[in-house]
């Protein structure tokens, strides 16, 4: 049998569009999840032991109704496997640490019913202006090693971009912010017409919607998947604040004019549905005295604000899982979701671990499309 061909498209190379690949919704059939085990003592704290137990917890909810894979480091990969059940499938992935959203593959389909994938350039969410550490050789080569396992094309892009940093509906229109998109520490050569191009190019999207800012003190310089997601074709949730004295609010409000005043790429206005946004929550003096202090790695302090949000959500075949982040908001988000999601069960999973790490459940989860 031949090995697989792994188009590495340059400026004389067709681009996955042109070949007829494009990214599909979350909300399509999954064949599978992907994620990553967290153990950086810089970035979980207690030895990533209350966050293995978090992430455990997701990979088991959406193991319900979908294979997951979970990767570790070779050192890792003992604990992973006795704390995971044996459903779940444990391989040796190394990384640097656990965000598989954001340095994973962006998978694409074709009509015919080829799977491939997008392998991003990737710099720890800002390089040496503003990165969250220090070094991210393994991240790079995830990407790389998952198109191998799988035996399928590899397009790489010339461009540095994290999963997180967009959402599809499946039928050619993108969301993104500029804050992420546009920041001078990804692509400072790229504007935003040339930006545009790349991601029709990759992506096989039409039609692009630029929200201005992410959530308050995202570390990812405002990724829109804690802000904004497709929920189906024609509707999204938003993040929602309505205390004026909170800086998310003006976010929100700004947000909410973009999307009001938007079509998508078939034409249709978009419905917005609010999701409360939980605390404000910051992070305690017993959780940041659990961490390592390495000047490599973003510093977290005690009395740090994090950016919780309930719409860092995954959809599963059968479930949607949600981050359980403030018992004052956590059934009324839980409530809203099944309204959208009357189909799917909701659950339910205790997040706050996985936020101390800065991000939730959506960052560290990646979906591999049924085809």
């Amino acid at each position: 049998m031949n090995p697989p061909q792994i188009e590495s498209p340059s400026a004389d190379t067709a681009t996955p569009a042109t070949l007829g690949f494009a990214m599909p919704a979350e909300f399509a059939p999954h064949d599978a999840c992907w994620m990553l085990w967290p153990q950086r003592p810089d970035t979980w704290r207690y030895g990533a032991k209350p966050a293995q137990q978090a992430f455990a917890a997701v990979a088991c909810a959406i193991a319900e109704s979908e294979t997951v894979f979970v990767g570790v480091n070779d050192d890792q990969y003992e604990n992973a496997r006795h704390q995971l059940p044996a459903h779940i499938r444990v391989v040796e992935l190394s990384s640097n640490d656990a965000w598989m959203r954001d340095v994973g593959p962006t998978f694409l389909t074709h009509p015919d019913g080829r799977l491939a994938m997008v392998d991003w350039e990737f710099n720890a969410w800002g390089g040496l202006d503003g990165g969250l550490y220090f070094p991210w050789d393994k991240d790079k080569r995830i990407r790389t090693k998952i198109a191998e396992m799988l035996g399928i094309p590899r397009f790489t892009a010339p461009m540095v971009l994290e999963g997180g940093a967009l959402h599809v509906d499946g039928e050619g229109t993108l969301i993104t912010t500029e804050e992420c998109l546009l920041n001078p520490n990804r692509n400072p050569g790229l504007n935003r017409r040339e930006m545009e191009q790349l991601l029709r190019d990759y992506l096989g999207i039409d039609k692009v919607i630029w929200l201005p800012r992410g959530c308050h003190r995202d570390e990812t310089d405002g990724h829109v998947d804690n802000l904004c997601c497709f929920v189906a074709p024609g509707q999204v949730a938003l993040s929602w604040c309505d205390d004026d004295a909170d800086p998310q609010a003006a976010i929100c409000r700004e947000a909410l004019a973009v999307l009001e005043a938007a079509s998508d790429a078939k034409g249709r206005p978009l419905s917005v549905h609010k999701l409360p946004q939980p605390g404000p929550l910051y992070i305690a003096e017993d959780e940041a005295s659990g961490l390592d202090r390495l000047d490599s790695s973003h510093p977290r302090r005690p009395g740090d604000r994090m950016a919780g949000s309930y719409v860092n959500f995954y959809i599963a075949n059968a479930a949607v899982v949600m981050p359980l982040l403030d018992p004052v908001h956590d059934e009324e988000a839980k409530a809203i979701l099944q309204g959208l999601f009357p189909d799917k069960r909701v659950i339910g999973v205790p997040a706050r671990e996985i936020l101390l790490g800065g991000g939730n459940i959506h960052c560290i989860t990646q979906q591999q499309p049924r085809v």
